[in-house]
């Protein structure tokens, strides 16, 4: 697999739809066994693997639903609570027999928007790889809620990918990559090899179709590819219908889009790329300016608020154009952000009766958009 000499940190994604079969209701284990075969080419050519599954859902529904129809959260929690077992055991066994252990890590959208929780998975995932193990990931469907879900396993990969440092994103689904209109009902369509800007071009070639067994889209997929860019890790979309689908991937039949070179730190990284973006601030061109000279967004600059924020939460940034131009992180929440804004920092204290610090957001928790 010379494509991947080059990488080596390497998350693989991939869907319900591509380890499931939906006849069956069952893992598709001759497929499993060709995608471990590969694995075990990479962990030969000294390379880290992590591996993101979907499927605890859709193998799980059988137990749930006659029909195997389920639409209520409730019932999706339960099915991937039994579906889990029946995934992971699946994963071990075949690894096993490539001489490969592997270890199971479930994950909500909490755990990466959370700075702790991000860091403990990162220090887990950290581990686990430097024994030789291959961590299992998946979204842990059976305490998330509509509200905190990733709602697609594309993000939680790229989330992933982010926290370690990875080099390359694989992104195994049911096309060969990003066409500029959609294959199923175009044929001719032509498909982009390599993406080196993530523009509104390239969004507007995503479509709202979605797999049948899976809960992403193309969209999702361009999503994780913006996270992924930004921290310096490339991302491919290719096919994983086939056997092997590592080793098949070449150049022209998969979509790449290309890393940025990235000098910004990983807490940094983090910030940028929050899924959960709760709040809204605007500010006088003053505090803009500050701001993109590397200094500290202080209270006296702020002259909108919007949203339900707490102190912690990642907040965007506009200037008075309403132009998006940072996010950060709030020391402040919501309803005493309202009470100091426009009011110098050495009134903090005599307004709100304590000093979380005198910026807003410190400009250690800043980040500009490009």
């Amino acid at each position: 697999m010379k494509i991947f000499n080059d990488y080596k940190r390497i998350v693989i994604k991939i869907g319900s739809s591509i380890i499931t079969d939906s006849k069956k209701n069952a893992v598709n284990n001759k497929w499993l066994r060709s995608l471990c075969e590969d694995v075990k080419e990479l962990v030969d050519s000294n390379k880290k693997i992590i591996i993101v599954s979907s499927g605890s859902v859709a193998l799980g529904k059988k137990h749930i639903s006659k029909n195997n129809k389920i639409f209520k959260l409730q019932e999706k929690q339960a099915a991937a609570a039994i579906g889990q077992i029946e995934l992971i055991n699946n994963w071990q066994n075949i690894l096993k027999k490539k001489n490969l252990k592997c270890a199971q890590i479930l994950l909500t959208m909490q755990d990466s928007e959370n700075r702790n929780r991000y860091v403990n998975a990162q220090k887990t995932l950290e581990s686990l790889l430097s024994k030789n193990l291959i961590p299992i990931v998946n979204e842990n469907d059976t305490v998330a809620t509509e509200e905190i879900k990733f709602g697609d396993n594309d993000r939680l990969a790229a989330r992933v990918a982010q926290m370690i440092n990875a080099d390359v994103l694989i992104v195994l689904t049911e096309t060969e990559g990003i066409y500029e209109k959609n294959p199923n009902k175009n044929p001719n369509a032509k498909k982009i090899n390599i993406i080196k800007l993530i523009d509104d071009k390239v969004e507007n070639y995503a479509d709202k179709r979605i797999s049948k067994l899976g809960s992403g889209g193309m969209k999702t997929k361009i999503w994780a590819a913006k996270i992924c860019v930004s921290s310096g890790c490339s991302m491919v979309i290719a096919s994983g219908i086939k056997s092997n689908p590592i080793r098949k991937i070449n150049i022209n039949n998969s979509s790449w889009f290309l890393s940025n070179s990235v000098e910004k730190t990983a807490k940094k990284r983090w910030i940028i790329n929050h899924l959960n973006v709760v709040g809204k601030i605007q500010i006088d061109n003053g505090a803009e300016k500050a701001i993109k000279s590397n200094k500290s967004l202080l209270p006296a600059g702020i002259i909108k608020v919007n949203g339900k924020f707490s102190s912690g939460d990642a907040v965007l940034v506009y200037n008075k154009e309403n132009k998006k131009i940072a996010v950060g992180l709030s020391r402040y929440n919501h309803n005493e952000t309202v009470k100091i804004m426009g009011k110098k920092s050495k009134k903090i204290q005599d307004i709100l009766g304590f000093n979380s610090g005198d910026e807003f957001i410190h400009k250690n928790d800043l980040v500009l958009h490009n």
